[in-house]
């Protein structure tokens, strides 16, 4: 929830925005991995974890970053409530 409250009020230039855009960017080439296959990711990651939770879509942030002399994929998923198992 204070991630939410954060980002209605916080207002990043549009200059800031580009740069992690052109970070992801670089970090994907880097990693060998294109646009269309994150995207993949993202629809399976969402797929699989839609099982057991209740997640925001919208407001997930899947992303792959350096971590020293790795590629690490970090994600951010907003989960409302847990799935009643049967």
């Amino acid at each position: 929830m204070l991630d939410s409250l954060k980002r209605i009020f916080s207002h990043e230039s549009s200059g800031k925005v580009a740069k992690k855009r052109l970070q992801m960017v670089l970090i994907q080439d880097r990693a060998s991995v294109s646009p269309e296959v994150m995207e993949k990711l993202r629809d399976d990651i969402i797929q699989v974890i839609s099982k057991y939770m209740i997640i925001d879509k919208t407001d997930m942030e899947i992303s792959l970053e350096n971590v020293d002399d790795s590629v690490a994929l970090v994600a951010n998923i907003p989960v409302h409530t847990m799935r009643h198992q049967k």
